[in-house]
């Protein structure tokens, strides 16, 4: 697929088919997010990858959309690495690369992810139930799964709208 059309295509899904993710894809995903660009190519991601119901349940409770992480088969936990971080607005942006690597590549897989931030309120809780050390920063909560068949649209400000 056309890497621009991918892009288009990709939407925020979160409703999931009740079917697991294979190991397979997760490790296609997690390989998409560490392939992003980073300063000094210090690559300050970690991930935390969530498929138990307990563990899960736990951290729904941390967010006001913790619906959406339950009904996941799968959340990705990204924190940012501060024992690696030199920059921190340039590690944050290679962290939001990472992502955005890791959606793309979910989404040509035939799955559905959705970038969860408002769980950021509660980060020291979410390295708790982890057993996260300080030195970890929770950046996001990535959720995915096959999504139903909801149909999902999207627009844009035109080109000329978004030119300084």
């Amino acid at each position: 697929m056309d890497i621009l059309q991918l892009i288009k295509e990709r939407r925020s899904v979160r409703e999931f088919l009740d079917k697991k993710v294979s190991q397979d894809n997760i490790k296609r995903i997690l390989e998409a997010g560490r392939w992003a660009p980073s300063g000094r190519n210090n690559q300050p991601w970690k991930f935390f990858i969530v498929t138990d119901k307990n563990l899960k349940k736990k951290l729904a409770e941390q967010t006001h959309y913790g619906n959406i992480i339950r009904n996941s088969p799968v959340s990705i936990v990204v924190f940012l690495d501060h024992l690696v971080s030199y920059d921190r607005t340039k590690d944050v942006q290679s962290i939001g690369a990472c992502i955005q690597n890791m959606l793309l590549e979910a989404h040509s897989l035939g799955l559905g992810t959705c970038w969860l931030g408002e769980i950021l309120k509660n980060k020291e809780k979410v390295n708790k139930i982890f057993n996260i050390s300080e030195d970890k920063e929770l950046m996001a909560v990535i959720v995915l799964g096959y999504p139903t068949n909801t149909e999902r649209k999207s627009c844009r400000r035109d080109i000329k709208d978004i030119l300084l």
